[in-house]
């Protein structure tokens, strides 16, 4: 049974996993350096507990209790009881899900490991913006996609805003983190997809075309949240595609979808 201890100081250094979390360069560096991240909500902290994430401790105000009182008898770690004050000036938030939980990370699956059982999978180039890239995860697992693979310098899919948005679809999902920008595209081409690459391009494939006509086993390629794909992992594809606009679409001044609307599309076009 999870020990439950009131803690009234914000500063006491058992709360030492939760102190800003609305810092994201803290965040990063804390995170890395204990293999923790956090879920925020009773629903994503049960998620990351059947994925078999292991708990270091769960931070909560007394009144929730009742939201975890299915999962803390079985839990061996402490969860520690604080004010709503007290959780606002340790976090620099207003906690209203409920409970926050620290979660002990687990290793990280290689490249070849996640391609070696996935039809289609979502890679992502340098995308920095945590909400988008957990968006993304939740519009993948939904419409069936196998795995995720991530550019180095992607943002992290368990920083909490992502793991938030993706209502923990970060961690029913498999993914991979590529350690070579330049080179590691051609792993996944070499493990038997085909490239697709989204592009809002007017000389671009219909995308829905390219889907049907691209084989077993396909990659879609999808750029950062303002200058979309770098022109080599274009160059790298095997295709350009593009989601084609309504006729009105130029008047209006719209001649493509934010990237998180374009990954939609694009899920429910690869798996339908």
């Amino acid at each position: 049974m999870a020990e439950l201890i009131h803690v009234p100081d914000a500063s006491d250094p058992r709360l030492a996993d939760y102190v800003r979390l609305t810092d994201g360069q803290l965040r990063k560096s804390l995170e890395a350096e204990e293999g923790l991240f956090i879920a925020e909500g009773a629903k994503v902290i049960r998620r990351a507990l059947e994925t078999g994430h292991r708990p270091r401790s769960i931070l909560m105000a007394e009144r929730w209790l009742e939201s975890l009182s299915d999962v803390l008898p079985a839990l061996d770690c402490p969860v520690y009881l604080v004010s709503d004050a007290t959780a606002e000036a340790l976090t620099g938030f207003a906690v209203h899900r409920g409970a926050l939980a620290s979660m002990t990370r687990l290793p990280l699956p290689t490249l070849p490991e996640v391609l070696a059982g996935a039809r289609r999978v979502i890679v992502l180039e340098d995308l920095v913006n945590h909400t988008n890239v957990g968006a993304i995860f939740r519009c993948a697992a939904a419409l069936d996609v196998d795995a995720v693979v991530l550019a180095p310098r992607c943002a992290d899919p368990l920083y909490r805003r992502s793991v938030k948005v993706s209502m923990g679809a970060v961690f029913a999902l498999p993914y991979a983190r590529m350690e070579d920008w330049h080179k590691d595209l051609a792993a996944v081409r070499e493990a038997g997809f085909r490239l697709l690459a989204l592009t809002p391009a007017e000389n671009a494939l219909d995308l829905e075309e390219a889907v049907a006509s691209a084989g077993e086993r396909v990659g879609l390629l999808l750029g950062s949240e303002g200058d979309g794909l770098s022109s080599h992992w274009i160059s790298e594809a095997d295709a350009a595609v593009r989601i084609p606009m309504s006729e009105g679409a130029s008047a209006r001044g719209v001649d493509s979808l934010n990237v998180v609307a374009a990954a939609a599309i694009a899920c429910y076009a690869l798996t339908r």
